[in-house]
């Protein structure tokens, strides 16, 4: 029998990695996390692991991650010293679950 020679795959290269790709899809638009994840093709939790080490780069170049907060749909109260970059449970005014996922843009 003959054998089949196998050729060497080679995998495609990437332009940019996923965090840079983050980057340039968040200059001058302001998307949630679910948004970000289907522009660059990743899953949602990576995305918001990515956005905390975003951040921390951005602050040294002297740009900066604006995250505009979750809020209530049901009572309308914002989660501004939340430090997660995740969508909350339960709001903790009146206990609804409807509840605006946070946005993010760099200026």
């Amino acid at each position: 029998m003959k054998k089949k020679v196998k050729e060497a795959v080679i995998p495609k290269g990437r332009e940019e990695t996923v965090r840079q790709n983050i980057v340039s899809v968040l200059r001058g638009q302001i998307l949630s996390a679910r948004e970000i994840s289907g522009e660059v093709h990743v899953s949602e939790k990576e995305v918001l692991n990515n956005l905390f080490y975003i951040q921390k780069t951005l602050a040294k170049n002297k740009n900066h991650l604006i995250i505009i907060p979750a809020e209530c749909r049901k009572c309308g109260f914002v989660f501004k010293k939340r430090e997660r970059f995740n969508k909350p449970g339960k709001c903790p005014v009146c206990r609804s679950e409807m509840i605006k996922e946070p946005f993010f843009t760099i200026k």
